[in-house]
C-alpha cells in the first residue's frame, strides 16, 4: 500500500441515488425538412455553377449531419457546386488533416454529404479591425463565390458578450483557422467579444455571405428552433438566439457542491471540455456563473477529443487513466491559440477513480460524510440522469424539476478502482 493509498484508505464516501432533472422540451419535430422549407421559402441569390462553401465546425451539434447534406442538396438544386470547410479554428491539432478527421467523427466526409471537403490551414488577410487585428479567413472559402454560414447559437464557457458561439463567431476564430483564432484571442479573453463582433463586422462587408443557418438547442440538446438568416440580418438576429439558448440551457439544481465528479470531458463535449456554466469554474475573469463548486474530480477524457485536454486545468483531481490519454501537444496548441493556461493546467494526478472521489471528499471542508453534497455527472453535456448524496438533495433548488430513482446506495467501484456507474 503507498502513503497516498494510508492517506485516503479512512476517507469514507457518501451514498448516492440517481436522480432525473427536468428541463425545457421544446423540441421542432422534423428539423430538416424544416430546414428544406425555409430555404425554398428564401429567394437568395444563387448564380448557377456558383462554388458555395459550407462552414462545418468541431461541436457535435444536433442533426448536424442531416443540416449540411440538405444545405448540399438544396444549393445543388440551384445549380450551385457546394463544398465544406472545415472552420474550427485551431482544432484537430491545427492541422488540415486533423481537421477533416474531426468531422470524420461526426459521419461528416464527402461521401455522405455528396459534397467535396476542401480542408486547409491556409488564409488570406481580408482586412484589419479599428484596433489592427488582421481579418482572416480560410483560403477555399475566400476563393468560392459565396458562404453559408452553419452553427448552432449557445452560451460561450469562457467570455460574456452579445455574440458568444454563434455564427459571428465561426465568422470571426472557426474561418480564420489557427493563425485568425490566435490573432482573435490575442488580446485576451477580457476583449473577446468586442474582437468577434469587429473581425465578423468586416468580414460581413467584404465577404460574399449568403445566409447563415443557426439552431438553438433545448435542455436535452435537441434542436429547440432552427433558422436561416439573410446576410444582413445576422448581427441583430444573434442575440435574440442567444437569449433564447441561455433560457433552455440545462443546469445542475444546486447552488454550492461540496463535491462534483464528472465522468468525462472532452472537447467534443464543450470547447473547453466541461461546459464551465454547469459546474461554476472558470478560466478567465470574462466569465462567470453557474453552483459554486468546492472540489471537483474529472475521471476520463473521452476518444472523440484526440487527446485534446484543454479545460482539464479546472479539476482538482485526476486518475491516471485521464493522465495517460492527453495529448499535450494538441492540448497546448489549443491553449497557447486561446491563451489562458488556466485550461491547460495539470491536476492533482491520482490511481484511480476511488482516490480521486476520496481526496475531493477529504478536501471539500466536510467533516462527516452524510454532510458531503456530491453530486456524479456522466458529462456536462448529459445532466438528465445524475446522481446525488442525500445531503444534496436536500439542499436543490427546483425540487419540482428533480425527481429521485431509487435508494441510496455506495458509490461502485471495479477491482481496479474505477467507477461503474456510467
Amino acid at each position: 500500500m503507498t502513503e497516498i493509498e494510508k492517506l485516503l484508505r479512512g476517507v469514507a464516501l457518501p451514498p448516492v441515488a440517481a436522480v432525473v432533472q427536468t428541463f425545457d422540451k421544446t423540441e421542432l419535430p422534423d428539423p430538416e425538412t424544416h430546414l428544406r422549407m425555409l430555404l425554398e421559402a428564401r429567394n437568395f441569390h444563387i448564380r448557377p455553377g456558383a462554388r458555395i462553401a459550407i462552414t462545418c465546425g468541431s461541436r457535435g451539434i444536433d442533426q448536424y449531419g442531416s443540416l449540411v447534406k440538405t444545405t448540399v442538396s438544396y444549393l445543388r438544386s440551384r445549380g450551385a457546386k457546394p463544398f465544406l470547410v472545415p472552420s474550427m479554428g485551431s482544432h484537430g491539432g491545427a492541422t488540415a488533416e486533423g481537421q477533416r478527421l474531426v468531422l470524420e467523427q461526426y459521419g461528416i466526409t464527402e461521401q455522405s454529404m455528396n459534397a467535396p471537403i476542401l480542408s486547409s490551414m491556409e488564409t488570406v488577410e481580408i482586412g484589419k479591425t479599428k484596433r489592427g487585428l488582421p481579418v482572416l479567413i480560410d483560403r477555399h472559402a475566400f476563393e468560392a463565390d459565396g458562404i453559408v454560414l452553419l452553427n448552432r447559437v449557445k452560451p460561450h464557457t469562457s467570455f460574456r458578450g452579445k455574440y458568444e458561439s454563434g455564427l459571428m463567431k465561426m465568422l470571426a476564430i472557426g474561418l480564420a483557422k489557427q493563425k485568425g483564432a490566435e490573432a482573435t484571442h490575442s488580446l485576451r479573453y477580457e476583449n473577446m467579444a468586442e474582437n468577434i463582433e469587429a473581425i465578423a463586422s468586416v468580414a460581413l462587408d467584404k465577404l460574399n455571405i449568403l445566409f447563415g443557418i443557426a439552431t438553438v438547442e433545448n435542455g436535452y440538446h435537441k434542436i429547440a428552433s432552427l433558422h436561416v438568416i439573410p446576410k444582413d440580418e445576422i448581427p441583430v438576429r444573434e442575440p435574440e438566439l442567444l437569449r433564447q439558448a441561455w433560457n433552455m440551457m440545462p443546469r445542475i439544481y444546486l447552488d454550492e457542491i461540496d463535491v462534483l465528479l464528472v465522468g468525462q470531458a472532452g472537447k467534443d463535449i464543450s470547447g473547453t471540455g466541461m461546459d464551465t456554466n454547469i459546474i461554476g469554474r472558470f478560466h478567465t475573469g470574462a466569465a462567470s456563473g453557474g453552483p459554486r463548486t468546492i472540489k471537483l474530480g474529472l475521471l476520463d477524457l473521452s476518444d472523440k477529443s484526440e487527446g485534446n485536454a484543454n479545460g482539464m486545468g479546472l479539476a482538482d483531481f485526476i486518475p491516471r487513466r485521464f493522465y495517460y490519454k492527453i495529448d499535450f501537444t494538441s492540448t497546448y496548441i489549443n491553449t497557447l491559440t486561446s491563451t489562458e493556461p488556466n485550461s491547460s493546467r495539470l491536476p492533482m494526478v491520482l490511481e484511480n477513480d476511488l482516490q480521486v472521489a476520496q481526496a475531493c471528499v477529504k478536501l471539500c471542508g466536510r467533516l462527516r460524510a452524510e454532510e458531503v453534497r456530491l453530486v456524479v455527472i456522466p458529462s456536462t453535456k448529459e445532466l438528465s440522469r445524475i446522481y446525488l448524496s442525500p445531503a444534496a438533495l436536500a439542499e436543490v433548488s427546483s425540487p419540482e424539476k428533480v425527481e429521485r430513482q431509487g435508494d441510496f446506495s455506495p458509490l461502485p467501484f471495479d477491482p481496479d478502482g474505477n467507477l461503474t456507474l456510467f
